[in-house]
């Protein structure tokens, strides 16, 4: 050592260090870019940011590229650099005369401005003041680079470190390359504005960057096949580098980076050396174990290993970039490569261990309340009656139908070993026979599971709820409202006898029964207690959970309203339902397709009829389990025949209305349609007799029918009759103009024929209101050319208020119908009525007088008058005020 007075600068010995070895210039170097190297645009922009703070750090794991990174930007600077890469256990006294030699080296400050540390084990703090006033006094400020830097691990040098860098700025600028959190106040650095950071995240690879890094190895690669490489690797550069090498010996480079097994890799024997080896034994036992988890925290990892240091041990590896990330709230995941490569050397190395592992994983996190990930390592483990029970017992077989978990479920029971015979077991594969509209194969399965479950089950309430749900669900596709209600009372007297905690985690499965209740009296008629049952889904818990259940309910309750005549409620309720789904995520084809089935019948009342296709072929695109059902076949078939009747196709009609649907109760509703779009049919061709003949046997208590059967006898040329009939109709209490309007038309009809034109016309004038309000066109398209003598008549003329375009009428001239008002012409029509004048109207709206007369020529024109007090009066027959 060199003897010196205290304080004084010591010129270093030409060429040597503190200890007399010379000095190994391949630490001063900026590390050379391998032909390889792929420069990225975003890192260099992001790195230049540090060019305005004192401190940048560049923090990844082994193999990420951050000294490539840093070297390839250091190397396009145009100021002095400074590169020292760092070594092992080195002194204090060692470390800064490294620098030193290093800044000497780049002609950044001289030895004699400084000095140099006398003692390899110590420095003097003055020479680091003078070393930081040497640099701050720099006109031009230089980039340090510290490369390797986690090899300091000494709290002296980073102390240090951080009082040069502190009172070196405006000249230093300091990088550190790391793969781990250095021992420096990052905290105050970030608080004031002043680190730069390049992290993990950061470093990762995109697609396509990948592909031209693969590309710079020779290697053609798509964008999705690079995406897909990039996703297993985590974007890792040193994983990435290693499977184009692999791939280059290859004869198919694309499969080979596919099909590339991770055990069996060069990259594998990078992490197994670079990482895994490096760490003590504990550490490594730990690491092995936790790889059979997709996320872990101290405490499961604890229960892994028997052990109680997982929590400092799983600090320190995420503190060292030991391809430990921290998920927040003490939760953690491997590096998605090295743990497919940990899983691999674990079967190696420790086989018959991995199955223990999961079964060990699945307990804890059912006991601690992660039941998904505990099913997940349950099925791992092979231990299907844990897996079922599990499901079972916390009350979620209902999300094998519903919510976002509903597929990957079913994926996963599906590899359940047909061996296993629990009540749990054969709960579950009822389930999955249900989904697949299998329902004497789930009766089987469910059967067996009520006769053991008493005995076997771990949780007989919990069980039992679950058959109480998989009876209605098959009470549903077949059409049993008795079994269906069964099961509603069995499930009400079991919801005692369970936790209320695992009723409140799942509302699906309260929902969904519910949905299957009130669907199957749908099916049976019973429209107010269907009403009840679908409402009380509507008003529960929202959430993706039950986003289906609500979907179905809206749906059905929207097919209420249309069977009761209400169109714009039918379609709004349908709309709704639609994006009930939506907004949770759930695919396009959740549900039933009731919703689209009703918007298509709605649509087809409309004389919509490209809409009401357009509809229909999405409701064939739902894929459920409830599509099996009586209510949504019998939906199709009789939306499908009447929109082939509005098209002209009678015996398309005829053809669609005769669906094969097997039922225990045969519906009033779906019976009756049947027969008036029979009818109907039979009325299109020209055979009215046939017609009449195919309503005798048509339910007679049900208004469609009737009137259908009233238009038949017209048709044949039996007004007097057809008049008894209607006159026998009783009265529809609540229906909507849907229904009231074609049998209205058929009286008015009726009334003509007899000789009665001006009751006729009183009626159809009722009509043509009613159906304004619901934009309805079909039944008068359907009633025949005997309209327009009737429309034309009066002083004024009945089709001054028809809902139509009178293009479409048979045998139509000319226009019939004025145009719907615009929202301003209203909003001026609103005033006509309040006897404002012109400028009132113009002052009121604020707008210009001629604006309001234009309004007014629209108003007057659209309701075919030509005075505001005419105006006024029609526009209240219409009921538009």
């Amino acid at each position: 050592m060199v003897a010196v007075e205290p304080g004084e600068p010591v010129t270093p010995a030409s060429g040597v260090d503190p200890v007399g070895a010379p000095y190994l210039p391949g630490r001063f170097a900026i590390p050379a870019r391998p032909p390889t190297f792929l420069r990225r645009g975003r890192l260099q922009r992001h790195l230049d940011l540090g060019r305005t703070t004192p401190l940048t750090m560049v923090n990844g794991a082994a193999g990420a590229g951050k000294t490539l990174l840093v070297a390839d930007w250091a190397a396009s600077l145009d100021g002095p650099v400074v590169w020292l890469t760092a070594d092992a256990g080195q002194t204090p006294g060692l470390f800064w005369a490294y620098l030193l030699e290093a800044l000497h080296h780049r002609d950044v400050l001289a030895p004699a401005e400084v000095g140099f540390p006398a003692d390899a084990h110590r420095v003097d703090r003055k020479l680091l003041a003078r070393l930081a006033v040497g640099l701050a006094a720099r006109e031009r400020p230089v980039v340090v680079v510290l490369d390797e830097f986690e090899r300091v691990t000494g709290p002296a040098v980073s102390e240090q470190v951080e009082f040069v860098l502190r009172h070196a700025w405006p000249g230093l600028r300091l990088v550190l390359v790391t793969r781990t959190e250095p021992l420096l106040p990052l905290h105050r650095y970030r608080a004031a504005g002043t680190l730069t950071e390049v992290r993990n995240a950061d470093l990762a690879f995109t697609p396509g960057e990948a592909v031209g890094l693969l590309g710079l190895h020779g290697l053609d690669l798509s964008v999705d096949a690079a995406g897909a490489l990039v996703e297993r690797t985590g974007g890792w550069a040193a994983g990435l580098r290693l499977c184009a090498l692999a791939a280059q010996k290859a004869d198919d480079a694309e499969t080979c980076l596919k099909e590339f097994e991770a055990g069996h890799s060069t990259v594998a024997d990078y992490l197994l050396d670079e990482v895994l080896k490096r760490q003590p034994a504990e550490t490594q036992d730990l690491l092995l174990r936790v790889s059979v988890l997709e996320r872990f925290s101290a405490a499961l990892a604890n229960t892994l290993t028997g052990r109680s240091d997982a929590g400092p041990i799983l600090n320190e590896l995420r503190r060292q970039n030991a391809f430990v990330e921290s998920l927040g709230h003490s939760w953690y995941r491997l590096h998605p490569l090295f743990g497919e490569i940990l899983r691999s050397y674990l079967e190696v190395t420790r086989p018959g261990l991995r199955p223990r592992l999961h079964r060990r994983a699945a307990r804890w996190l059912r006991a601690s309340g992660y039941l998904p990930e505990a099913l997940a390592h349950g099925a791992a483990a092979g231990d299907w009656e844990f897996t079922a029970g599990a499901l079972v017992d916390d009350l979620a077989i209902g999300q094998l139908f519903t919510g976002l978990r509903a597929e990957g479920l079913a994926d996963l029971f599906s590899r359940m070993a047909p061996e296993n015979t629990s009540p749990a077991a054969e709960l579950v594969r009822a389930a999955r026979a249900l989904t697949h509209h299998d329902v004497d194969r789930a009766l089987t399965h469910l059967h067996h599971a009520e006769q053991t479950l008493a005995d076997e089950a771990s949780d007989p309430a919990a069980a039992q709820l679950s058959c109480a749900l998989l009876e209605a669900h098959a009470a549903r596709l077949t059409g049993a409202p008795g079994r269906a209600e069964k099961a509603a009372r069995s499930a009400r007297h079991l919801q005692g006898d369970v936790p209320a905690r695992l009723l409140e985690q799942h509302p699906e499965l309260n929902a969904l029964l519910l949905t299957h209740l009130g669907t199957t009296q749908l099916w049976a008629g019973r429209f107010q207690d269907a009403r009840d049952a679908l409402d009380a889904v509507v008003t529960c818990p929202t959430g993706a959970a039950t986003a289906l259940p609500r979907q179905e309910s809206l749906s059905h309750l929207a097919l209420i309203d249309y069977l009761d005549g209400w169109l714009d409620r039918a379609e709004s309720k349908a709309l709704a339902a639609h994006t009930e789904t939506e907004r949770y995520g759930l695919p396009p084809s959740a549900g039933s397709g009731v919703g689209h089935l009703v918007r298509a019948a709605v649509a087809v009342e409309r004389d919509e009829l490209e809409e009401a296709q357009y509809l229909l072929d999405e409701a064939a695109g739902c894929v459920t389990a409830a599509q099996g059902d009586p209510v949504t076949a019998a939906g199709r078939a009789l939306t499908t025949a009447r929109l082939r009747l509005a098209q002209g196709d009678a015996p398309a009609a005829l053809a669609a209305a005769e669906p094969a649907i097997a039922a225990d109760v045969v519906s009033p509703w779906v019976r009756s349609g049947v027969a008036a779009i029979v009818c109907a049919a039979h009325l299109a061709e020209g055979h009215p007799e046939t017609a009449v003949r195919a309503m005798l046997e048509a339910p007679d208590d049900h208004a469609s029918c009737t009137v259908e059967t009233a238009r038949a006898l017209l048709a044949a040329g039996r007004p007097g009759p057809a008049l008894d009939l209607l006159d026998a109709l009783p009265p529809e209490d609540g229906a909507g103009p849907a229904v009231t309007v074609p049998a209205l038309l058929v009286r008015a009809q009726a009334c003509d024929q007899a000789g009665d034109p001006e009751t006729a016309r009183r009626i159809l004038t009722r009509a043509l209101l009613d159906a304004r309000r619901e934009r309805l066109r079909r039944p008068f398209l359907d009633a025949g050319s005997w309209l327009l003598r009737l429309l034309g008549a009066g002083p004024e003329g009945l089709a001054e208020g028809w809902p139509l375009r009178g293009r479409d009428l048979p045998g139509a001239t000319g226009p019939l119908v004025v145009e719907e008002l615009s929202a301003r012409e209203h909003d001026v029509l609103v005033r006509l009525a309040q006897l404002m004048s012109t400028e009132e109207i113009a002052a009121d709206l604020f707008v210009s007088v001629n604006t309001v007369k234009t309004h007014l020529k629209g108003v007057f024109r659209k309701l075919a008058v030509n005075r505001r007090s005419a105006a006024v009066r029609r526009a209240r027959e219409l009921g538009l005020l």
